[in-house]
């Protein structure tokens, strides 16, 4: 019987194959002008998801992202030839499918639900179980076969481009902060500026200290390891005795309301501005701006009433 890990780990050699593909069809794609080092990025990113079960070492990896770091840094990943279908085709399919087409879109909620819900899987594989179940089901109802399949998931990952490894990198990067100590110089500095006898005081600076250091790494749980371990450990959980369940969820979310009026949060807040060919490079932003505001307060309120 696999565990959690195991399940983990073949959901990322799942992610790593695609990947795989992709590159192959950029390979292949004479209209990408840099499709040689393009392909060499989306290989060598697929290859890092298939660490475990291929067994590539830490070293190995590391060499990985350095040589994708340089590839990227010097302009190497460029969008292929693929484009979408012509307006009238999309009109057309959009005419025939109606409502049908939300189908598989629907499907990765749902199966990732009931799969936390109900197993002991957890939602991260219930959501890579359910993306799998989604584009199976695509493909069944809309008669696509793998080559459109991969090509469409091509284009895609063209669109967010080398934006895509931001999470990965980003998370990673929050783990070494926590790592060389940055927690505690921030718990230092914060108890130095908040009143810490309060409870509210440093449920402000927890809830702030998220969001704030999200909008500059432009990932939450890049900020999570490390305002968790300076603020919401120190001062929430054990000086006022916080839940810790709770307290995570909570500041998550206040975290987010950070990604939303980030920048640096690409994959959310630019990539979008691309796809949609929208004339203001900050046009997300500022739409979601008024929401992230009410999102914390709420979130500020909602855990000074539950958890003290």
């Amino acid at each position: 019987m696999l565990n959690t890990t195991d399940m983990l780990e073949i959901i990322y050699f799942i992610t790593g194959l695609l990947l795989l593909a992709i590159s192959v069809y950029t390979l292949l794609d004479k209209g990408n002008k840099a499709r040689f080092t393009t392909a060499l990025f989306w290989v060598l990113f697929g290859l890092t998801f298939m660490a475990p079960i291929i067994h590539l070492s830490n070293i190995v990896v590391g060499v990985f992202i350095v040589i994708m770091a340089l590839i990227s840094g010097l302009r190497g990943v460029k969008v292929g030839s693929n484009r979408e279908p012509d307006v009238e085709i999309r009109n057309r399919e959009r005419d025939k499918w109606g409502n049908s087409l939300f189908i598989p879109i629907l499907i990765i909620p749902i199966v990732t639900f009931a799969v936390a819900q109900f197993t002991k899987l957890g939602a991260l594989i219930g959501l890579g179980i359910a993306s799998i179940v989604a584009i199976l089901v695509a493909m069944v109802m809309f008669r696509e076969g793998f080559t459109n399949t991969m090509q469409e998931g091509r284009r895609l990952t063209d669109a967010v481009g080398t934006a895509a490894t931001l999470p990965q990198l980003l998370a990673a990067l929050g783990a070494v902060f926590n790592a060389a100590g940055v927690g505690a110089v921030v718990a230092s500095l914060i108890s130095a500026v908040v009143p810490t006898q309060f409870a509210l005081g440093t449920l402000i600076a927890y809830f702030a200290g998220m969001a704030l250091f999200t909008i500059i790494m432009g990932n939450a749980f890049a900020a999570f390891a490390v305002i968790t371990t300076g603020i919401g450990i120190p001062l929430v959980i054990q000086m006022h005795g916080a839940n810790p369940a709770i307290l995570g969820v909570l500041g998550m979310l206040a975290g987010y309301c950070g990604t939303l009026i980030s920048p640096m949060a690409a994959n959310f807040n630019i990539v979008p501005v691309a796809l949609l060919g929208m004339k203001d490079n900050f046009g997300v932003i500022k739409k979601q701006a008024p929401v992230a505001i009410i999102m914390w307060v709420t979130i500020l309120i909602f855990g000074y009433l539950i958890l003290f």
